[in-house]
């Protein structure tokens, strides 16, 4: 029983020191050595022992917070919590202008579809939501004058986003069903009339949906003539690719219109910067260690930062879940507080 409790006790001593500031363990060597060379030398030197607490002192004052905020993490540990490293190195920024707006229709490849002559609706195949090809039956319909029964089919490949008949109802002059092919979508943003003069047709723009994960990169494709007299904005529109299916009308898009671009000396990805203690900080990492080192940034474009002081180039840094580093060094600091 007593050996079963022993080998708990040190199984969950070593667990307990994984995640340990680096701060934690040096001043507890230098206590430890400390008690052991007073014992050796007995009193006779205890105006030496207090001179070297003195100087001990100003040096925790000097360097102590910084060595605080160091962890060390065993590389299982690490790669468990999905903590990426990678280096700083030379990158493209993009000066840019950030807008929002909304993922639309494309008009282009919207379809209303009529019956061709007035009369009867005598079946209806094909409902909302459903694909349909070129040529597909979408209903059919008796003609008042000639009494033939004839076909509604679709103009295009694409899915039903309406139908507004039934069985029964008379083909006229309103439209039957709408046809979309969604395979290219419209992204239309406003510009405000401060930026207006820098946009213009071609430049490239990353779009993205907050929260869904959704990224796109394309170009602007045309700036609309007239301003919106209320919001006193410009419509700037860009095409995006969907046919995968995964982006969707109606939904709300922020993107970042790119004015210039710039291959920077050292640069960080944007995922990597965190705020501690009102500085501007990434995690430098070397053999396990992990430092907040604080930093200076230039350009920055929602990818990647540029990187003006704090961080050399070659040096590798925390490039993914860095908040968790955060969250750990600040627990460490409190408790060290305490």
């Amino acid at each position: 029983m007593k050996t079963t409790f022993q080998k708990y006790t040190v199984t969950a001593a070593l667990v307990s020191i994984l995640f340990l500031p680096t701060a934690y363990t040096v001043p507890v060597l230098a206590a430890e050595e400390h008690a052991e060379t007073g014992h050796q030398a007995g009193d006779s030197h205890a105006e030496e022992g207090e001179h070297a607490h003195e100087e001990s002192g100003e040096h925790a004052d000097e360097h102590g917070h910084e060595e605080e905020s160091k962890l060390t993490i065993d590389p299982q540990v690490a790669a468990d919590m999905k903590i990426e490293v990678s280096e700083a190195n030379a990158a493209m920024v993009y000066v840019a202008v950030p807008v929002t707006g909304r993922v639309v229709l494309n008009k282009n490849t919207i379809a209303e579809v009529h019956g061709r002559f007035e009369g009867i609706v005598k079946s209806v195949t094909k409902t909302e939501g459903e694909m349909v090809r070129a040529g597909d039956t979408l209903a059919t319909v008796e003609s008042n004058e000639s009494l033939q029964v004839y076909t509604v089919k679709s103009p295009l490949n694409g899915i039903v986003l309406e139908r507004e008949t039934n069985v029964g109802h008379i083909a006229g002059a309103e439209a039957m069903f709408k046809i979309a092919d969604l395979s290219k979508l419209w992204v239309e943003f406003n510009v405000f009339a401060k930026d207006i003069s820098k946009v213009v047709a071609g430049q490239k723009i990353r779009i993205s949906v907050i929260g869904s994960g959704l990224t796109a990169d394309t170009v602007i494709a045309s700036i609309l003539p007239v301003a919106d007299s209320a919001s006193q904005t410009v419509i700037a529109r860009a095409e995006i690719d969907n046919t995968d299916g995964k982006w969707r009308a109606g939904l709300s898009a922020h993107g970042e219109i790119f004015l210039e671009e710039k291959r920077v000396a050292v640069a960080v990805k944007s995922a990597a910067i965190q705020r501690m203690e009102g500085n501007t900080v990434v995690f430098a990492e070397k053999d396990g260690v992990y430092e907040p080192r604080p930093v200076k940034l230039g350009l920055q474009d929602g990818v990647h930062a540029e990187v003006l002081e704090g961080l050399e180039a070659g040096e590798r840094y925390v490039s993914a879940n860095s908040f968790i580093l955060k969250a750990h060094a600040g627990k460490a600091d409190a408790e060290h507080a305490h």
